[in-house]
This record gives C-alpha cells, sequence and structure tokens, in this order.
C-alpha cells in the first residue's frame, strides 16, 4: 500500500489519505470494473459515470451502481465497504452499437426491489428509458434524432417526479420530457415562451402533447452539466461559453450569473442547503457561488488541469440554519430536502438542531466539497465561517482583539477543528459589489452595518491584497500562465456570438467585474488534500455515507472507505463469501 509520506515519487498512486477526521483508504476488494477487469483504452470514448440507487429491498443490501464503460452499461449490486465486489454476476450488461452511453440517472422515486427506471443518454442525441433489473427497455426518446442530433451531455429526472426528466446536449439545448408521451415521428414545431440574456424558453407547438414539453437554448456552445437544487427549484446550468447560469426552473426565469476565469464550465454541484454553488472547469478552479448574493465568494486552485467533477460531502458538511432560506419553503420543506432519498447526514443534523434550539443564531458552519480532475488528482476542500462571513473578520479586527465578535446578527461561533491551510487567509478579501447583498449573514444585516463593514474592508484592501498567501499563489506558474491568457481566450469565445447574445458584451470585458472578480479580489482556497488517485483522468466523484466513490477513463470504480468504516470489510469477508446476491 502506497504511502503519503516521502513525495519523492511524483507519480505514485495513493491508496490512503488522512483528513482531520482519519484516515480515508482505497478498498482494492471493492473495486468495481469490466468482469475482465483489464484497463479500457478510453481514446476517443465518452466519460465513464457513475450512478447509485437503493432499493430498499429486506437484505439491507439495497444498493445498485450503474457505469459505463465505452460501448458497454453494467448494472451490479454495489456492496461498498460491506463485502468485495462480485464482477462476475452483473444484474445487467448491455452493448450498445453505433452509440456509446454518455450518461445516466436513476429516478429515486420508483425504484422498488423488482423495478428501477433508468435513463441513459447516447453520444448520438437519443435517451434511452429501461428497467435493469426486468431486464427491460421501455421507450427510446429521440430515436430519429429528430429533436437533436448533438450528444447528450447530462439527463436527469426532475426532483419530486416520476414521469419528467431534462436532457442537455453539446448543442447548448435542454428539452424537458414526459416519460408518457411520445417524441412524434416530424420534427417538433416550437413557439417562443420566454426569452432573456442569452437564453430562450420554448414551447412544442402541436395537436396533441407530445415531447419535448420544452426547449430551453442556453448560451452558446455546449452545455455540459446541469444540476436541481435541493429543493428542486432552481437549476444550476454550466456551459462551454465559461457561464454559469442559475434559472427558476419552474417560472422559467433567469435568477444569476457568473463568468469562469477563462475557457469552459464543465461541472456544477449545490451545497446541501442550496445557499451555494460550486462550479468547475477548463480554468483549472473550482468557483463557489453564492445563490443568495448572486457573487463569487472563493476560487480553489490545486488542480493542474481541468477540472471534470465538483461535489459536496453530505456527511462531513455541518450546516444549520436559524432561519428557512427565501426559496426554500418550511422549516419541514427544508429538511426533508436535506435528506432526499437516504438518511443523509442524519446524525450531524439532529445533532446541531438540539445545538441550536436554544439559540436564534446559525452555530458553526462548514462545508466539505471535493473535486476531481483531469490531472488525475482528487481534491478536497472545506469553506468556512472566515470566508462565508467575510464582514466578521473585519468587525472584529477594527472593533477588538479579545472577543469573538460584536455583531449579535452574524455567525459567531468559533471555527474548532475546521484549521486548515485553505482558510488561512489572514482577512477575505473585501468585495465592494457586496453592498447592496445584505444577505450574506443567513440572519440578515441592516443595510447600515453592511455599508459600516464594506468601508472597513475597504479601507485595508490593499493590505489584506498583499498577504504572503496571496502573493505566493498569484506568482505561482499556472497563476502567471492563467493570467496571461485572458485576451486569447475571450477572441476566441466572441467569435461564436449567436442570435441570443444581443446584449452580451465582450468576455474580456467581465473580468474585475461581479461575473468574474479577478484573483486577487476574492479569498484563495487551497486544498485540504490533493492527492494523485489514478493513472487515467478522473470523471467520478460522488460522497456516500461509508465511502467516498471514484472513477477513472480506465473503467476502475473505486471505493474509499471513510475513517472507521475500514474494518467492515475485512471482518465480513472472513465470515461470507463474497459471491453476489441473486436479485
Amino acid at each position: 500500500m502506497a504511502a503519503e509520506g516521502g513525495g519523492k515519487e511524483m507519480n505514485e498512486i495513493k491508496t490512503q489519505f488522512t483528513t482531520r477526521e482519519g484516515a480515508y483508504k482505497l478498498l482494492t476488494h471493492s473495486e468495481y470494473s469490466r468482469p475482465n477487469r483489464v484497463p479500457f483504452n478510453s481514446q476517443g470514448s465518452n466519460p465513464v459515470k457513475v450512478s447509485f440507487v437503493n432499493v430498499n429491498d429486506q437484505s439491507g443490501n439495497g444498493d445498485r451502481i450503474c457505469f459505463n464503460v465505452g460501448r458497454e452499461l453494467y448494472f451490479y449490486i454495489y456492496k461498498g465497504v460491506r463485502k468485495a465486489a462480485d464482477l462476475s454476476k452483473p444484474i445487467d450488461k448491455r452493448i450498445y452499437k453505433g452509440t456509446q452511453p454518455t450518461c445516466h440517472d436513476f429516478n429515486h422515486l420508483t425504484a422498488t426491489a423488482e423495478s428501477v427506471s433508468l435513463l441513459v443518454g447516447f453520444s448520438a442525441g437519443q435517451v434511452q428509458l429501461i428497467d435493469p433489473i426486468k431486464k427491460e427497455t421501455s421507450k427510446l426518446f429521440n430515436e430519429e434524432r429528430l429533436i437533436d442530433k448533438s450528444r447528450v451531455t447530462c439527463v436527469k429526472w426532475v426532483p419530486g417526479s416520476e414521469s419528467l426528466f431534462l436532457v442537455a446536449h453539446s448543442s447548448g439545448n435542454m428539452y424537458l420530457y414526459n416519460v408518457e408521451h411520445t417524441c412524434g415521428t416530424t420534427a417538433p414545431h416550437y413557439q417562443l415562451l420566454k426569452q432573456g440574456e442569452n437564453y430562450a424558453v420554448h414551447t412544442c407547438k402541436s395537436k396533441s402533447t407530445r415531447n419535448p414539453l420544452l426547449k430551453w437554448m442556453v448560451g452558446e456552445g455546449a452545455l455540459n452539466e446541469f444540476a436541481f437544487s435541493p429543493d428542486g427549484k432552481f437549476l444550476a446550468c454550466v456551459s462551454q461559453d465559461g457561464f454559469l447560469r442559475v434559472f427558476n426552473f419552474d417560472a422559467v426565469e433567469l435568477h444569476g450569473t457568473m463568468k469562469s476565469y477563462f475557457g469552459g464550465l464543465l461541472c456544477v454541484c449545490w451545497s446541501p442547503d442550496g445557499k451555494y454553488i460550486v462550479a468547475g472547469g477548463e480554468d483549472d478552479l473550482v468557483t463557489v457561488w453564492s445563490f443568495v448574493d448572486c457573487r463569487v465568494i472563493a476560487r480553489g486552485h490545486g488542480h493542474k488541469s481541468w477540472v471534470s467533477v465538483v461535489a459536496f460531502d453530505h456527511y462531513t458538511t455541518s450546516v444549520e440554519e436559524s432561519d428557512p432560506m427565501e426559496f426554500s419553503g418550511s422549516d419541514e420543506d427544508f429538511q426533508d430536502q436535506i435528506h432526499f432519498g437516504r438518511d443523509r447526514a442524519n446524525s450531524t443534523q439532529s445533532r446541531l438542531s438540539k445545538r441550536n434550539s436554544t439559540d436564534s443564531r446559525p452555530v458553526s458552519v462548514t462545508y466539505r466539497f471535493g473535486s476531481v480532475g483531469q490531472d488525475t488528482q482528487l481534491c478536497l476542500w472545506d469553506l468556512t465561517e472566515d470566508i462565508l462571513f467575510p464582514h466578521l473578520p473585519f468587525s472584529t479586527v477594527v472593533t477588538t482583539t479579545t472577543t469573538t465578535t460584536n455583531n449579535p446578527s452574524t455567525n459567531g461561533s468559533n471555527n474548532s477543528g475546521t484549521n486548515t491551510p485553505g482558510n488561512s487567509l489572514p482577512t477575505p478579501l473585501p468585495r465592494s459589489n457586496s453592498l447592496p447583498h445584505s444577505a450574506a449573514a443567513t440572519t440578515g444585516n441592516s443595510s447600515k452595518s453592511s455599508v459600516m463593514d464594506n468601508a472597513i474592508a475597504s479601507g485595508v484592501s490593499k493590505f489584506a491584497t498583499l498577504s504572503l498567501h496571496d502573493r505566493k499563489e498569484r506568482h505561482h506558474e499556472k497563476d502567471h500562465k492563467r493570467n496571461h491568457s485572458m485576451g486569447h481566450i475571450s477572441s476566441k469565445s466572441s467569435d461564436k456570438l449567436n442570435l441570443l447574445t444581443k446584449t452580451k458584451t465582450d468576455p474580456a470585458k467581465t473580468l474585475g467585474t461581479l461575473l468574474c472578480p479577478r484573483m486577487e479580489d476574492v479569498p484563495l482556497l487551497e486544498p485540504l488534500i490533493c492527492k494523485k488517485i489514478a493513472h487515467e483522468r478522473l470523471t467520478v466523484l460522488i460522497f456516500l455515507e461509508d465511502c467516498i466513490v471514484t472513477a477513472c477513463q480506465e473503467g476502475f470504480i473505486c471505493t474509499w472507505a471513510r475513517p472507521g468504516k475500514v474494518g467492515l470489510l475485512s471482518s465480513q469477508n472472513q465470515a461470507s463469501s463474497p459471491s453476489g446476491t441473486v436479485v
């Protein structure tokens, strides 16, 4: 087993890493792949993707895993940290001709031990609805490619729905489907429903109801990924034009936008409470965006190449609200969304609820998220109060050095146990753009205190931007290159303006604005850990209760046991054989 120490062998694949919670260890017996375990020659193929579902069967082993490798699609019982993987007995295996699976998604609402609904998107543009337990193919959507001929980049069931699903394509279009409706035998005709800056939404003109129900035209270039907010009301989309766009899904309205530092954005995810969005892409950065303030609050620099997946760890993230979010409905709705599908972070939430029951202020907040990239590295990040509530440290610096805070409306808890290099900035950098957005504190500040905090921030801005941490990062070789490639990227982007970009300015002009702050204008996070864990580019990162799941383009799906969970596999293996269970 490769140790963490030394550091001389840069290409050494790590099999364990340590954070403040303890050691995460790779379980070699829990590796899933094609049955022959031969590395897949990934040249020219679509990324390996993984989907999970729990079918709640009586055996207590209800997890199922689906993954695509090249032209093949596999469906297995997932034993995680409990038992070794038995690759000789897939529940279902499919090999496609003339097209490749690109993405897939289970309907968690309808899943049972006897039946699951799995959507599969393909490189030629079709979407298939299959049941890998019954080994049935229910329907094929966009079969004649009359709706869209381009590759499917992302497919997801609409949260809370048994029949609606959303499909994104590399054409930059998204389509809303209903599994009950047909796609018709002719190309659809559309009627404009709503139009805004760089987007338009159309309904399908037809005498009888048919698919697609809606067509979204978003930005320019491919729409690489989208993600629904935890309450299902908002939709975050990232595109090849470098923009994050967040929509109110039902109202079909644009809520806010953000621009990458340069290049396309490839991946996006929401925090468990829906307050923050993290995006990653071709600028090698992870960017944290505030949903409430509609602004960038931090960037993370750790990857040496494109970031392919970002994901929040619901089990390590500790979040507690004293007020419900404006868009989240009641406290009950909020809690329901946090625990969607399975009991995500139940113990953490209930513990925090008890802690906070006698206090009107929020308790300590720490968000954990991770990222994987084409540099074969896994990074873990902590987003803590000094980044989330930048006015708090400034108030402390100016008013007193002995108390934690003098502002009762802000989060006054210390970050005990969350000491990380990434959050060791002396003071988070000021943002003059945050003046109107007093909701950065979850309980809300008066405009007067916001103005005061901002004035304090402005007064020390020059000093703050010259911190040793930032100087070191800004003179890093990659950042140096990054700063000098803006002109090239922006000119390339502006060549391909289409009809929807009437009001769009040159992307180079967005640098230094609210859409895309300069590197020195927002805190720069450093990763808690940054480890090379594969030989080929990484394409999957999923946080489960007992483990972290990663996958690379060679077709190997790896299970990393969380601290304290590694013993489960070895002890149970001695008592039982690792053979698969028949469903």
